[in-house]
């Protein structure tokens, strides 16, 4: 199979653009910093190959930086879209992949996504995240254990959602918190809350990004999930989802490709008066009920 490199170039031509590729890579052969030197050589092989492989006319690269100019313009403190770039590209999946490898049992990783918040509100087990969103409630529980099926007790556990139009608290820019919260496993290592039935939504498709997946067809729709981020001593972090069997949005396809098929969960609906597992009276409200166990590896595993 021919070099899609020299794939109908002049063996002088090849030679002028192999020539270019040794003198960028070599003049980084004096960082000092040896991972440093590492990533700038291995991305500088990769880049000339792209060009060199698409052929890359001087009017696209010219798009290209003009797209990575607005990419840039319009990131801010609340809207990173150089990371939402990463995501739709599957680079952040890619990330999470090689760095949290297959270890025994432990629950899959996953996408961190933007909208995670430092300090959300403590709650007790049973206690509601939901703080006034909107949507169907949903009862969530589980316990964390290590690899060989230990309970982990005092397990620090962030978790985050959408509300049922689709948003986050951050998105609606009036200072609200909701929809989020952190809470601790007993000493049985299990953990409960309600929390609200998760919706498909679209990543902000407003920006460059979006134009870019509207240019290629691609839908800007995330599968309906619940964020979760699982801490604990000796144990390697975990972050996380949970996805809704049956969401139609699991078939066409996620966003940023974070679904794996081990964190599809079944979410139970239950009819409005159906008795809720901690007696709550949700005023009439159907509400559905779900279960997360986690398994946590160990720390550098």
């Amino acid at each position: 199979m021919p070099d899609p490199l020299s794939r109908g170039i002049s063996p002088q031509q090849q030679a002028i653009e192999e020539e270019l590729v040794r003198t960028v890579t070599a003049s980084f052969d004096g960082t000092a910093d040896g991972r440093l030197k590492e990533l700038m050589q291995s991305l500088t092989r990769h880049v000339h190959s792209f060009i060199r492989e698409v052929r890359l006319t001087e009017d696209e690269w010219k798009a290209g930086i003009a797209f990575l100019t607005a990419v840039g313009d319009i990131t801010d403190d609340k809207r990173q879209e150089f990371v939402l770039l990463s995501d739709v590209l599957g680079a952040s999946m890619q990330t999470v992949a090689v760095n949290n490898t297959a270890h025994s049992t432990a629950t899959e990783a996953t996408v961190f996504g933007p909208f995670f918040l430092q300090d959300s509100p403590e709650i007790a087990i049973g206690g509601d995240i939901a703080a006034g969103a909107p949507g169907e409630p949903c009862w969530i529980e589980g316990a964390v254990t290590d690899t060989d099926g230990a309970p982990i007790p005092r397990a620090r556990i962030e978790v985050w959602e959408a509300d049922e139009d689709g948003l986050y608290d951050v998105q609606y820019g009036d200072g609200r918190m909701s929809g989020r919260a952190r809470l601790h496993t007993d000493e049985q290592g299990r953990y409960a809350f309600w929390g609200l039935t998760p919706v498909p939504y679209p990543i902000p498709f407003d920006g460059p990004v979006g134009k870019m997946l509207e240019s290629t067809g691609r839908s800007p729709v995330r599968a309906a999930h619940l964020h979760f981020m699982v801490t604990a001593p000796q144990r390697r972090p975990l972050v996380t989802h949970i996805f809704v069997r049956g969401d139609e949005q699991l078939d066409i396809g996620d966003s940023v490709f974070g679904v794996k098929e081990s964190l599809i969960k079944d979410f139970t609906r239950h009819p409005a008066g159906t008795p809720t597992p901690d007696g709550r009276n949700l005023g009439g409200k159907q509400w559905s009920r779900t279960r997360f166990d986690i398994v946590l590896a160990p720390a550098g595993a």
